[in-house]
Formats: C-alpha cells, sequence, structure tokens
C-alpha cells in the first residue's frame, strides 16, 4: 500500500518492517504474550512465590532476535530523514539469542540460582526468526541498547507499573 500510494500521489512512505519487540507497555502475558514478556513474568512471579524452578516452554533452542521499542522509534526517526526507496525495510538488531540463552538472561536478573526447566513438550515455534537488516545498516542506523540493558529498562518499569 505505501508504494502504491508513493507511485499515485508521490509521498515518501515507508514500511518499515520491525523485529520481535519488547518494552514498556508490552503486554506481559504467559499464555497470549510473545516471549520475551510472558517470560519475565514468569520469572518475577516465580521469584514472589520462593519457587525452586521456573518452568519455560520449549527446548530452548529455538533463535529470536530481540529489540527495544525506543531503538525502533530511533530507527523510525532515522529512516525519514535517510531513507526513500520503495519496498519495505527491515529494522533489526542483527543479534541472534536462543530461548534458552534469553532464558538465562531474564533468570540471573529477576531470579537468580533458580532453576530452569525446559518444556520439550511444548511448542518451539519457528526453528529461527533473523532479519537481514543489512539496508538498514547500510544507511548508517544501528540499534544503541543491548539486550541485557533493555531487559533491566523493561523490567524495571514492568515492577514499577504492572507488578503492583
Amino acid at each position: 500500500m505505501c508504494d502504491t500510494y508513493r507511485t499515485q500521489y508521490g509521498c515518501n512512505f515507508i514500511s518499515a518492517m520491525p523485529t520481535n519487540l519488547y518494552g514498556p507497555y508490552d503486554r506481559f502475558d504467559h499464555e497470549f504474550g510473545l516471549v520475551l514478556p510472558a517470560l519475565l513474568r514468569k520469572c518475577h512471579e516465580a521469584a514472589q512465590r520462593g519457587d525452586a524452578v521456573v518452568e519455560v516452554w520449549g527446548s530452548g533452542r529455538a533463535i529470536r532476535e530481540f529489540m527495544h521499542v525506543d531503538d525502533l522509534a530511533d530507527a523510525c526517526l532515522f529512516l525519514l530523514d535517510h531513507f526513500d526507496e520503495p519496498g519495505p525495510i527491515n529494522v533489526g538488531t542483527g543479534v541472534e539469542v536462543s530461548i534458552a540463552e534469553l532464558a538465562t538472561l531474564l533468570r540471573d536478573l529477576i531470579c537468580p540460582g533458580m532453576e530452569l526447566r525446559f518444556d520439550p513438550s511444548m511448542p518451539d515455534g519457528t526453528p529461527r526468526k533473523l532479519l537481514d537488516s543489512s539496508r538498514l545498516a547500510a544507511l548508517g542506523w544501528t540499534a544503541s541498547i543491548s539486550l541485557s540493558e533493555g531487559i533491566d529498562s523493561t523490567y524495571r518499569w514492568f515492577r514499577e507499573n504492572v507488578a503492583s
């Protein structure tokens, strides 16, 4: 649709396709939330109860790419000034992490020492999801918020706004 408007009306419309996002105001839901916010909440609640184990769906081998919403906002502003081409442009970090690595990051921040137990009877989903963001990188944009920094700030926001 953006390309049609671009052609018909001469507008510089851009279609930016982001990778998996997380951050404040996310849907921190065990059943229907995306993996990062759902697992964040699961770790938080396990820590609050004093559990010894956090159960993680799937084998932990699936690979994902995550980007903080503030980096997406920054990329969109960057694209407004530096991109004028038809077709979608991928917006990602280029950094992959397994679900097991993500669970370990969350566990270490929220409930250190707790055991992670993976449940291979639950689905892994797509084995690998990584965007090719090389066009955006070639323009000079890169994400500035590391996964560990983003998780830390998101968990602070969660504690202040959702957990109470």
